[in-house]
């Protein structure tokens, strides 16, 4: 590891931080920021915002020069090891090396083996690299796309809003609302920063719900999945109401669903929905992060079958009690703890008169 300096750690916080901007916009690429400094002062910023559009160190470079500075000699600090592959937009090394950078700091090295090597390229080039500063929170900003890279699959992330004794919804269904508005728009912004919203059949029956962000500014709406073993969506439901839409079914799609709703069928030996097929599959769409909204089955069929990385539950101060709804329902009882889904605390804070808690699911074989 190299001996970074306070210096290096000032530059890359606010790197990440540019980066940060993209939070709802770059899908299905990474969220990227860029700093570039020469003689100890910042000669330009960038960040990447949306897929087509230059990403941040093409952003970052363009503002120094904007600003009558000359990059050559400088330092460029890049929240994720610079691209080396002709996409939507030319390779980025190919620009750093152009600019004469003498040196690049790079929190993370790239996980997408078509753009990776970056760091390779450049010190074929003379150029000075330095890879794993605030490499944690670079990773932790691109959950998703690192995990898509990396398994084949999106970080999937379970939302739950439930009383203190655990219970989504009373016994005839009723659960709006059980937690109050600031827990309710901070889920919107956990929705906007998905590239999916996923719901099953159940919840789309009773609840009627859009799927849609509202509750936070976003251009971008994900897309609405909706896990529907045999096509009973209802046609004028509101999810299906305009694209992106898509159905998972197990069999023929519903004749009468409106032309934009897009029908994924993925049946698996039993004659239900192929879960973790499901996953693979939203993976090779580009989808980084799928957000799930859903009943306590669905809950309980993605957990029970090892598919959650992440629980965000949000716990109301307030009794249900039985025979109210559980948040996970396993489709066979457990009948020792050896079997139990182990997690991870990975963070709790008060939202509102709510208590928000991220936990994630301790992968199978981990000690």
């Amino acid at each position: 590891m190299p001996n970074f300096s306070a210096t290096d750690h000032v530059h890359m916080t606010r790197a990440l931080a540019l980066a940060q901007r993209g939070l709802f916009t770059t899908t299905p690429n990474p969220r990227v920021g860029c700093v570039v400094v020469k003689d100890g002062a910042v000669i330009g910023e960038g960040f990447h915002l949306r897929p087509g559009e230059p990403h941040a160190e093409i952003n970052a470079l363009a503002q120094a020069r904007a600003q009558g500075q000359d990059p050559h000699g400088a330092t460029l600090y890049a929240t994720l090891e610079p691209c080396t592959h002709y996409g939507r937009t030319p390779p980025c090394v190919d620009a750093i090396i152009a600019a004469g950078i003498a040196r690049v700091v790079a929190a993370m090295a790239d996980p997408n083996p078509a753009a990776g090597r970056g760091a390779e390229r450049l010190r074929a080039s003379n150029i000075a690299v330095d890879l794993g500063l605030l490499e944690e929170e670079a990773t932790e900003l691109n959950i998703g796309f690192v995990t898509r890279m990396r398994r084949g699959t999106p970080w999937v992330r379970v939302k739950v809003a439930t009383s203190i004794d655990g219970r989504s919804a009373l016994a005839n269904g009723a659960s709006q609302w059980i937690t109050g508005p600031n827990a309710r728009a901070d889920g919107h912004a956990w929705r906007a920063r998905a590239c999916a919203i996923l719901t099953g059949i159940g919840t789309i029956l009773h609840d009627d719900p859009e799927l849609t962000v509202r509750d936070v500014a976003t251009p971008r709406q994900p897309l609405r999945v909706i896990v529907d073993r045999n096509a009973d969506t209802p046609p004028k439901a509101r999810a299906l109401a305009a694209a992106p839409a898509l159905v998972v079914t197990a069999g023929a799609r519903n004749r009468e669903w409106p032309a934009n709703v897009e029908t994924l069928v993925l049946p698996d030996r039993a004659g239900r929905i192929d879960l973790a097929a499901m996953m693979r599959s939203l993976a090779g769409r580009g989808i980084n992060e799928v957000h799930v909204e859903a009943g306590a089955r669905l809950n309980g069929a993605l957990l029970g079958n090892r598919l959650v990385d992440e629980l965000l539950i949000y716990f109301a101060p307030s009794v249900l009690g039985d025979p109210a709804r559980g948040m996970f329902e396993f489709a066979a009882p457990l009948t020792s703890l050896a079997a139990r889904v182990p997690l991870q605390w990975h963070g709790v804070e008060r939202i509102g008169a709510d208590l928000r808690v991220i936990a994630r699911v301790v992968p199978t074989g981990s000690a």
